[in-house]
């Protein structure tokens, strides 16, 4: 059975947030969970501890100025309340990133199921890994670049 994923859904569904202030990445969770829209049953204090506590294991930034933070555990109920926050930083931070650059975009993951999760992980990672993606994040994109460079790359 193939978990197929909708990037530009999932994002849609989250939601981007730019100018996100913070200097540590536990300030940043707090203030983007004020902005975010939750499924119900589902509050900004559950998304922001699980952010925290999975921060506090090991950093999620991935290198070049991106971090994927990320909750345990799957954290949310219905499949098709699964999102990605893209949170463009006000000020990039340090995060203890591989290759030590400053995060300044994150994209902030609540899914379902570990499996939807990990897939999720796998295609942002290709994504990440290619140089023009990360052209179009440098840019603070809004929604229809990052949907238009999402879908060329992936057909």
């Amino acid at each position: 059975m193939e978990n197929v994923v909708n990037l530009p859904e999932m994002i849609h569904r989250g939601g981007i947030f730019k100018d996100v202030e913070g200097s540590t990445p536990q300030e940043v969770f707090a203030n983007v969970c004020k902005m975010m829209s939750f499924p119900d049953g589902m509050t900004s204090e559950q998304v922001y501890n699980a952010l925290c506590a999975r921060e506090e294991v090991l950093s999620t930034a991935v290198g070049n100025g991106i971090a994927l933070p990320h909750a345990r555990a799957p954290i949310v109920k219905d499949e098709n309340e699964q999102r990605i926050c893209v949170v463009y930083l006000k000020n990039p931070i340090d995060m203890s990133a591989p290759d030590e650059r400053s995060v300044y975009v994150m994209f902030i993951l609540l899914t379902q199921n570990s499996q939807t999760h990990i897939k999720v992980l796998s295609e942002l990672a290709a994504l990440f890994s290619n140089v023009n993606f990360r052209r179009v994040l440098e840019t603070r994109a809004d929604e229809p670049e990052l949907f238009n460079i999402i879908n060329e790359l992936n057909n």
